[in-house]
């Protein structure tokens, strides 16, 4: 099968969104799953994958500026670095349209996720190859 097949299949799955409701939250670890594998689709380049990571660390040193000055400037320069990080890493190197334009939360959680897997080893910024997942 081919990538493009692949990974219209997988945004198909991410995009039907059924949740199950199990009281007050609603959950299905089973869709967070494959958008989660239709995001990593969406990140088979290394350039992107590795703009994403610094994009998100400057998501992050902005945040802790910002608790620290007690200003939200940094926040809101760390949000707009790691965005331009991302989206740059889309159009010029990925060459597909970032996930967050359609679904920025799922989108948003995912990057983190990714960004947690690359500091535990499970994914690799050097090679696919060496991915865990």
């Amino acid at each position: 099968m081919d990538k493009t097949t692949q990974a219209q299949r997988i945004r198909q799955a991410a995009d039907s969104d059924t949740t199950k409701n199990t009281g007050m939250i609603k959950t299905d670890k089973h869709t967070k799953q494959k958008f989660y594998d239709f995001y990593l689709e969406e990140h088979q380049n290394m350039a992107c994958r590795r703009l994403h990571f610094a994009g998100s660390s400057f998501g992050l040193l902005g945040l802790a500026k910002s608790i620290k000055t007690r200003s939200p400037k940094p926040l809101l320069k760390g949000i707009a670095a790691g965005y331009g990080c991302a989206w740059i890493g889309h159009f010029f190197f990925e060459k597909n349209k970032p996930a967050s334009f359609k679904s920025p939360l799922k989108s948003f959680v995912s990057d983190f996720r990714m960004y947690t897997d690359v500091l535990r080893g499970r994914l690799s910024l050097k090679d696919r190859k060496f991915d865990k997942i």
